[in-house]
């Protein structure tokens, strides 16, 4: 039996009882449904879906669920994850069928790869925008991430989706100016020199100037922090 092939049994009631049952034994309710077919209710183990959620191609892996019982086998993808507010365990699960001669879009991971030239010698900082990218492809042909190298980005720079590598295997779905990842200038902090009060004593001081209005006499005066935001490189037009 392939890694990717669950053996799971159909659920034959439904209702809260029939939910308490099935987690008392250790499973989770679930539903596989799509290609115009009816919804059928089964139970998996979390165990097995939580390997697949955290193998290399996580949600987009596509599954072969067969029923137990010789009542037929079918291909998946994860669609919906329910999981314990407080827990965080996995409570339900929904399988969409897919057809695997006919394309899908999925939403598929960005990796960016290197250390931008613009954030290691220019100071820049590295601002991450899209970290997902839909493409469309054949379920098998689903990649587990898409790669993006940054090494060469300089400062107010952006790679956007239409500089993506060409791939045969999918197509990416999206705005062609899109961006990516940019290298932006760091929000830097300006202190402003505080303006001198006159003296505890009510004399002005040596450089003629007057204090502040509502200021204490003599009092210490804080230095005022004024942010410079970073400036994005421009879209495209």
């Amino acid at each position: 039996m392939s890694k990717n092939t669950l053996s799971v049994p159909v659920r034959p009631n439904a209702g809260k009882s029939a939910t308490k049952q099935i987690r008392k034994q250790g499973l989770i309710p679930a539903v596989e449904y799509g290609l115009g077919k009816p919804p059928v209710a089964l139970s998996v183990n979390p165990k097995d879906i939580a390997k697949i959620i955290a193998s290399d191609s996580g949600v987009n892996t596509v599954i072969t669920l067969q029923r137990e019982g010789g009542q037929g086998a079918e291909s998946v993808l994860i669609k919906e994850i329910q999981r314990h507010h407080l827990t965080g365990r996995l409570r339900h699960i929904d399988f969409l069928r897919v057809d695997t001669k006919k394309s899908v879009r999925v939403r598929v991971p960005v990796r960016l790869i290197g250390t931008p030239y613009g954030v290691k010698t220019e100071g820049g900082l590295l601002e991450f925008v899209h970290r997902e990218i839909e493409v469309e492809c054949l379920p098998t042909n689903i990649p587990p991430h898409i790669d993006v190298d940054v090494t060469e980005l300089k400062l107010n720079e952006a790679i956007r989706f239409d500089q993506i590598a060409l791939n045969a295997d999918y197509k990416i779905v999206g705005e062609a100016h899109e961006v990516i990842a940019a290298v932006n200038e760091r929000a830097e902090e300006e202190i402003v020199a505080p303006v001198a009060l006159a003296a505890a004593d009510g004399t002005t001081p040596a450089d003629g100037s007057t204090p502040a209005a509502g200021s204490t006499p003599g009092a210490p005066t804080e230095p005022e922090i004024v942010g410079k935001k970073g400036k994005k490189p421009e879209e495209e037009k």
